[in-house]
């Protein structure tokens, strides 16, 4: 009986206390269930993340002209990104925009001149384009350079071979551009496809000179020679890059003109001779 009045009696703070401990040790777990839900969710988001990274291939339609360059940004932004794939179809900036319009499969457009580019826009092959470069002619002959060609007015000599892009190419249009300021009449000997073509045939001795743009002169090297057009004659062209409408891997089309447009990219542009626009 003694030991029962006394539990009776015995102060309340205690069974208060039990309580307490009670509902804090209810609500340490409530707050580890929180914590755990905290880190599934912050790991979903992750794997979220991982699952919208870049992969698969695109195809780019770009001037012959941005040939080296172009394939030294697609090998870098491939390595920046595992798992994509730039594959690249260079030619005239003017075949390769009517091939856009009729359909050809194509996710992004690097052209050599804004006239072809207005054409795949007005087609709504594309929306917009960013010019990301300009590039300069420049008077090519083979590096022993046979006919002594050192000026401008040389090209007018009717005795002197001389090779140029056909007149709808980007390259042709900006050399005759160049003659045009100049007040010469230049009559080729061949119009090349492309400015490729047309350095070919320097090259290998089949003309006595030819205009093309700074950065082929550049990108030959020791295999021909180069002499600067004056800068009241010169002309330049620029070139706007865009993502297609048809793109079939829009991110990753989207990435790719990102990356040309990037420093890094403007600095691989620039290394090759192209100027800003």
């Amino acid at each position: 009986m003694a030991k029962l009045l006394s539990h009776l009696l015995e102060p309340p703070v205690h069974r208060s206390t039990s309580v307490a401990l009670a509902i804090m040790a209810t609500a340490g777990l409530a707050l580890t269930g929180c914590g755990s839900s905290s880190s599934g969710s912050s790991a979903g988001a992750t794997a979220s993340a991982g699952s919208s990274a870049l992969s698969g291939k695109i195809t780019v339609f770009a001037a012959a002209s941005l040939t080296g360059s172009f394939q030294a940004l697609g090998q870098q932004f491939e390595t920046a990104h595992p798992g994509t794939k730039v594959t690249f179809s260079f030619g005239p900036s003017s075949g390769l925009a009517t091939q856009i319009t009729q359909g050809a499969p194509a996710d992004v457009f690097a052209s050599a001149s804004p006239k072809n580019m207005a054409q795949v826009i007005t087609a709504k092959a594309a929306t917009t384009a960013t010019n990301f470069a300009k590039n300069e002619m420049e008077i090519v002959v083979p590096p022993d350079n046979p006919a002594k060609i050192t000026k401008l007015s040389d090209l007018a000599n009717h005795k002197n071979k001389v090779v140029l892009c056909a007149a709808e190419v980007p390259c042709g249009v900006t050399a005759r551009t160049v003659f045009s300021n100049a007040k010469l009449t230049v009559t080729p000997v061949s119009n090349e496809v492309d400015v490729k073509s047309t350095l070919a045939k320097v090259q290998l001795g089949e003309a006595d000179a030819g205009v093309v743009y700074v950065t082929d002169v550049l990108a030959a090297g020791s295999k021909v020679k180069g002499i600067p057009i004056p800068a009241q004659d010169s002309a330049s062209t620029e070139y706007p890059i865009a993502e297609l409408s048809a793109s079939k891997n829009s991110a990753l089309a989207n990435a790719f003109v990102n990356f040309v447009l990037s420093p890094t990219g403007t600095a691989k542009i620039t290394a090759a001779g192209f100027e800003r626009p």
